[in-house]
């Protein structure tokens, strides 16, 4: 009974953290379809994305739901540590034209959204909390 008691308090907050990414994934690919908007771009950038992948490394304070379809973003870093930045869409602004959820590939922008002529990728150290965004300069 006591060793069935420790398997349940063990067994309860693994499944709970396991529906949490499950759920987690799904709402950022949710954030991907079609039918989403949003606006964060940064206006001004120092150096902009290029088609070849940059890494950012995650930031405690960043929130990985920032970024959805539809947004503009600026880059505030360089080409190998970008930082975006939401802005309002522009000229020389760089609009979201997908998120891809749990992946480090951004060779995969070139068949999910062919119209891209950048990306940027998110690797943390947690997979499923990794996303690459397909961009196209305004």
């Amino acid at each position: 009974m006591i060793i069935a008691l420790v398997v349940l308090l063990l067994l309860c907050p693994c499944l709970g953290l396991a529906g949490w990414g499950i759920y987690r994934a799904a709402d950022v690919a949710d954030s991907s379809a079609p039918p989403a908007s949003t606006s964060p771009v940064p206006v001004e950038p120092s150096d902009e994305p290029t088609a070849a992948p940059t890494t950012a490394k995650p930031s405690p304070s960043e929130d990985d739901d920032d970024f959805a379809k539809g947004d503009c973003v600026v880059n505030d870093g360089t080409d190998d540590d970008a930082e975006l930045r939401k802005v309002p869409c522009g000229p020389g602004t760089y609009e979201i034209l997908l998120r891809i959820p749990a992946t480090s590939d951004g060779d995969r922008c070139e068949t999910l959204a062919p119209k891209s002529t950048a990306n940027y990728v998110h690797d943390n150290s947690v997979d499923f909390l990794d996303y690459v965004l397909c961009l196209k300069k305004r």
